[in-house]
């Protein structure tokens, strides 16, 4: 590891010994200085829930708004106890898991599991927690800095999952991990790549969706769950969720089933809605005017 990366390391140790709560105080007060600066993040945020919130007034929106920048700025600082404390620790924090029983049954089913986890919630802690339950791999796209890969493996420890590239290869590496009944993760509101994906609603407007995760549901009959850990109030820890995916979802015609997971991670959302990462530009598309476009927050 770099020695700028381990001093980054030894920094999430440090921090990783305050208590949750102060570190979500801090969050919080990162998140209202993020959205007082109005920058890009924020613009895209409120651009977002304007449309799936179209029915709040001016002031309601602004409220939301707030409580979203907020929850992102806890994202950010939570990270150092996730990460700093150790996976052991960190899953201390876990006060309550619902639809545990549904994962359970999937994995003794030797079919393969597909987790699809949304930008929601503690996403770090879910992964403990699924890897403490059985070994899984995840699809991801390396950092542009490669050092930050190093620091990565190193923060998530023995909980780690197995990190597969998404190219080609790795996408093969799925399909036969599904097929000998193994556990994959997947990003189901990463927006693909130019023609790899295919319009469909998310919250009543087009959203380019994926395909990838409907194809390897169809194609192995891997069992699909939908997965976020929600974020408690006041640092109290966390509450991990695992719901089934909505019918369709490996439909064999990709309309039906992008809808459909388009529908399960707005059922996740609508759990936790401010936890979301509405600064993510997921409307855009490389062939289509962006809404994103001269906005203003």
């Amino acid at each position: 590891m770099r020695t700028d990366m381990y001093l980054v390391y030894l920094l999430l140790r440090l921090l990783g010994r305050l208590p949750l709560r102060l570190l979500h105080g801090f969050g919080s007060t990162l998140g209202r200085c993020v959205l007082w600066r109005r920058g890009r993040m924020v613009q895209a945020a409120a651009v977002n829930l304007r449309i799936v919130r179209p029915q709040l007034d001016d002031a309601a929106q602004a409220a939301l708004l707030r409580e979203v920048m907020i929850e992102s700025g806890k994202s950010v600082c939570e990270l150092a106890k996730i990460w700093g404390v150790g996976a052991g620790h960190a899953l201390e924090l876990v006060r309550e898991v619902r639809g545990e029983a549904l994962f359970d049954t999937a994995l003794t089913s030797g079919k393969g599991v597909i987790i699809a986890a949304p930008h929601l919630g503690c996403w770090e802690l879910l992964n403990y927690w699924l890897c403490r339950k059985t070994s899984m791999a995840i699809l991801y796209r390396p950092p542009r800095m490669a050092a930050v890969e190093g620091l990565l493996r190193k923060v998530r420890g023995a909980l780690a999952p197995d990190q597969v590239r998404a190219d080609g290869a790795g996408v093969r590496t799925l399909y036969k991990r599904l097929a000998a009944g193994g556990t994959v993760g997947i990003l189901p509101d990463q927006k693909p790549r130019a023609g790899e994906g295919r319009f469909a609603p998310f919250f009543g407007r087009e959203a380019l969706t994926m395909v990838l995760l409907p194809r390897l549901a169809a194609r192995t009959g891997a069992t699909v769950l939908f997965a976020f850990a929600e974020r408690l109030p006041r640092g109290t820890g966390y509450r991990i969720h695992l719901l089934p995916a909505p019918a369709g979802l490996a439909d064999a015609d990709l309309g039906i089933a992008c809808s459909a997971l388009n529908d399960g991670v707005q059922t996740c959302v609508e759990q936790a809605f401010a936890q979301y990462q509405w600064q993510y530009k997921r409307y855009s598309a490389d062939d289509r005017p962006s809404p994103y476009d001269h906005a203003r927050a």
